[in-house]
């Protein structure tokens, strides 16, 4: 069992900064893949990142590439997006996720074992 918390979400400018962090308590977290997802209202939950157990792979859409940064810090079991120029359209409710090793690669919500509660981000116009 892996219990995720996120937080960093909030109300932010079109065209500001967004950090997002993602604590996963216990021993166990550098085994796993992580993943970021994010769900809009009246949407389907998206994949927005992901990064390899190590750190050494990452993975991103189109929409996120160039805007958005994953990284993870072993030592501190956090998982990290980093969201610059962002836009309207990226209000939503982000969720970050954990799956076992090979997750990364994979866009699908169903790859994923483990979620958290998510952390609202809103961006005005």
């Amino acid at each position: 069992q892996v219990q995720l918390v996120e937080s960093g979400g909030g109300l932010v400018q079109a065209g500001g900064s967004l950090r997002l962090s993602c604590a996963a308590p216990g021993r166990t977290f550098r085994n796993y893949d992580m993943g970021w997802f994010r769900q809009a209202p009246g949407k389907e939950r998206e994949f927005v990142a992901a990064i390899s157990w190590t750190g050494g792979s990452t993975n991103y859409p189109d929409s996120a590439k160039g805007r958005f940064t994953i990284s993870r810090d072993n030592a501190k079991n956090t998982v990290y997006l980093q969201m610059n120029s962002l836009k309207p359209e990226d209000t939503a409710v982000y969720y970050c996720a954990a799956g076992y090793k090979g997750s990364y690669a994979s866009t699908f919500t169903t790859t994923y074992h483990y979620w958290g509660q998510g952390t609202q981000v809103t961006v005005s116009s």
